[in-house]
């Protein structure tokens, strides 16, 4: 099982390539959360009915790791939250799940 954190963005206009590049899986975000062994992975999703409407996908071993990254972390992790509020003109969490694995 793992534990996935759903994001659901906007990109201000002119935005979307440098948004693409910060937030897809090789992006800032996805190199912050690889300190983490317990990172799996991050990946970005485009609208097909909306080409303003992205979501991101990040994915963790488990809950307790991704808030024990996120104590860890903590000034890293609000220092790019603080950059990257320029790139959008919406960011909201959209859910998180356990994927169901047997």
């Amino acid at each position: 099982m793992a534990y996935v954190i759903l994001w659901e963005f906007r990109p201000r206009p002119g935005q979307e390539s440098e948004f693409e590049a910060v937030y897809g899986p090789q992006g800032e975000w996805a190199r912050l959360f690889g300190r983490s062994p317990e990172y799996l992975g991050t990946e970005l999703l485009l609208d097909a009915e909306d080409a303003s409407r992205y979501l991101t996908v990040d994915r963790w071993i488990s809950r307790v790791a991704y808030e024990e990254f996120q104590r860890t972390h903590l000034s890293e992790y609000r220092e790019l939250d603080r950059r990257c509020e320029q790139l959008t003109s919406h960011e909201a969490p959209f859910g998180t799940f356990n994927t169901l694995e047997s």
